[in-house]
C-alpha cells in the first residue's frame, strides 16, 4: 500500500522551534525526490559497509528479507516501493515521520502494521553514531526482518502491548523487551549465533562487537530477566540476550503481559553487565570494554 497522497511535506514550527507535524499521526511525505547526491552517497557508504559484514553475521531471515526487497546501494529506498512489497508479503507498510515520535503514536502505528521510519539521513561525519534513528537505521536495520511472518506478527503485538503498557504505567518494562529483541537481539542458528536486532544490523562496529568481542555477556532470553534489566543507549550493550529461534518470539507475540507486570513489582533492577545465578550463560563476558571506558570516565 502506498503512502496517502494528502500528506504534508513538513511540519510547522512548535513552541520550541522544532518541527511539529500537521497530522496527529505524525506521518509526512518521504520527499524522496528531494534527497541530494550527497545524501544518496551516505546511504551507499553505509549500505556497502554493512553488506560486506553481514552475510556471515546476520540471521538467515535478515539476509533473505534484504534480497527480496527493492533495496540496494545506489540510492535511499522509496518507501512506496518498499510498502508495496511488504504488503504483499506480511501486510506491513513503511510511513515517513520527521524523527522520533511520541510513544502512543509509535505504538498505534505498529499495532496497525505501519512502521514509522525517519526520512532524514545522517551526515557524512556521523557514520558510526547517531542519537536519533535515521532512514538507514530504520530501513536497512528493521525492514528486512518485517518480511518474516513471525517478526511481522511480533512487532504488531508489541505495538498493541505498548498501548496497554502506556496506560498502565509499565512502559519502561516493555521497552526493555523491544530493546533486547527488535533492536539488539541475537538468535541461535545451526551455524552459530546470528544478528536479528536492527540496532546491531545497522552498525558496523556493533555487528562485530556483539558476536566476536570477548567483553559482553551473551545470555539465553528470559522474559522476566529482560524486563528487569537496564540497557545502554550511549554505547555497545554489556549483555545480549539470545533467543533459540525466531519462532520463539511467537509466544511473546501472544502473551498477556499483565501478570508479568505484577510479578515485576518490587523486584530489583539488574544493571546491564550483571550476570545472575539463574542465567543461562552462553558466553560469560570479560567486561573489559566497559571497564576501560569507566576507568577513563566514559
Amino acid at each position: 500500500m502506498s503512502v496517502p497522497s494528502d500528506l504534508p511535506s513538513q511540519g510547522g514550527p512548535d513552541a520550541d522551534g522544532g518541527q511539529q507535524p500537521v497530522r496527529a499521526d505524525w506521518i509526512i511525505h518521504q520527499g524522496w525526490e528531494h534527497y541530494t547526491a550527497e545524501e544518496h552517497g551516505v546511504w551507499k557508504t553505509l549500505f556497502q559497509r554493512q553488506t560486506r559484514l553481514l552475510p556471515s553475521r546476520a540471521c538467515d531471515a535478515f539476509v533473505q528479507g534484504m534480497a527480496d526487497l527493492p533495496i540496494g546501494p545506489d540510492q535511499i529506498p522509496d518507501f512506496r516501493r518498499l510498502s508495496d512489497k511488504l504488503m504483499q508479503r506480511t501486510g506491513w507498510q513503511v510511513v515517513a515521520v520527521p524523527g522520533l515520535v511520541p510513544d502512543e503514536v509509535f505504538f498505534e502505528h505498529l499495532a496497525n502494521r505501519r512502521f514509522p521510519a525517519g526520512h532524514f539521513i545522517r551526515k557524512a561525519h556521523e557514520l558510526d553514531y547517531l542519537e536519533e534513528p535515521d532512514v538507514f537505521h530504520d530501513i536497512f536495520g528493521h525492514i528486512p526482518m518485517l518480511m518474516h511472518p513471525v517478526i511481522a506478527d511480533y512487532i504488531q503485538a508489541y505495538g498493541k502491548g505498548g498501548l496497554r503498557a502506556h496506560q498502565m504505567g509499565t512502559l519502561d518494562k516493555l521497552a526493555r523487551v523491544y530493546w533486547y529483541t527488535v533492536e539488539f537481539g541475537l538468535v541461535q542458528q545451526r551455524d552459530g549465533l546470528r544478528i536479528y536486532g536492527a540496532g546491531i544490523a545497522s552498525s558496523a562496529t556493533e555487528s562485530v562487537f556483539a558476536l566476536d568481542d570477548a567483553s559482553p555477556n551473551r545470555v539465553g532470553f528470559n522474559l522476566d530477566r529482560v524486563m528487569r534489566t537496564r540497557y545502554r543507549i550511549d554505547d555497545f550493550q554489556e549483555t545480549y540476550f539470545v533467543i533459540s529461534s525466531l519462532d520463539a518470539l511467537l509466544e511473546l507475540a501472544h502473551i498477556d503481559f499483565a501478570p508479568v507486570y505484577e510479578r515485576m513489582q518490587g523486584r530489583s533492577e539488574v544493571e546491564p553487565g550483571t550476570l545472575l545465578t539463574t542465567d543461562t550463560v552462553i558466553s560469560r563476558g570479560t567486561g573489559r570494554y566497559h571497564a576501560e571506558k569507566r576507568k577513563h570516565g566514559g
